[in-house]
């Protein structure tokens, strides 16, 4: 048996809705409006910490609290699976594949959105970084549930769209597969050993990387 480790947002799910949204009322709040006037779905994928950073705000924590509090309250829902993942990820278990969450989002938050959206059910364990921060660099997530989980590297597959989850991948040795109908550009995806179009690719794709 191999494993699959798979990110959330814009790999199994269009969360754009609601993190955008979330997104706006956090800057807003803060004082900060007039850069939600630019589009901000490069911030979905990674730590907002470090896309506050790269905005140049030095203290997120105001925004990350009132980002929690709309997201909570409206914009955790508001989002879709992609079509053909439920199947995808179906296929692969019948393959003999274990499933694994890998995915920026607080576990807190994303442990709900997979149970609520059928996708958990599918997983052997989910994993995200704590509210505190802890474990926010998906290289280090990725490690850690290969502690956790015992599964090997070299017979695991990282599959997502934006460069931290290529670069997790090659920080501990795994093969990536890029997504290609998420939020990253073909930059990001440099070191992927395969690029997909559709869900549906996915379950042919992990085998030929892992046989």
């Amino acid at each position: 048996m191999t494993a699959v480790f798979l990110d959330l947002d814009g790999t199994m799910m269009d969360s754009r809705p609601g993190i955008l949204a979330s997104l706006t009322y956090a800057l807003t709040q803060n004082d900060l409006g007039h850069i939600a006037e630019d589009d901000l779905t490069w911030m979905i994928g990674p730590p907002f910490v470090d896309s506050f950073a790269k905005l140049g705000i030095a203290d997120a924590q105001p925004l990350l609290a009132s980002y929690r509090e709309h997201y909570l309250a409206s914009g955790m829902f508001d989002a879709q699976v992609y079509p053909g993942m439920l199947t995808a990820m179906s296929d692969m278990v019948a393959d003999g594949r274990r499933l694994y969450l890998m995915t920026a989002k607080p576990h807190a938050y994303a442990t709900k959105i997979t149970a609520h959206f059928g996708l958990a059910e599918h997983m052997t364990a989910e994993f995200g970084p704590e509210l505190d921060g802890t474990r926010n660099w998906k290289g280090e997530l990725l490690a850690y549930a290969l502690e956790q989980t015992g599964e090997n590297a070299g017979s695991s597959v990282m599959v997502g769209d934006r460069h931290h989850d290529m670069a997790a991948a090659a920080e501990v040795g795994m093969p990536a597969v890029a997504v290609r109908w998420g939020y990253g550009n073909a930059e990001e995806w440099a070191g992927a050993r395969i690029e997909i179009d559709h869900a549906t690719e996915l379950p042919g794709s992990v085998k030929s990387v892992l046989g």
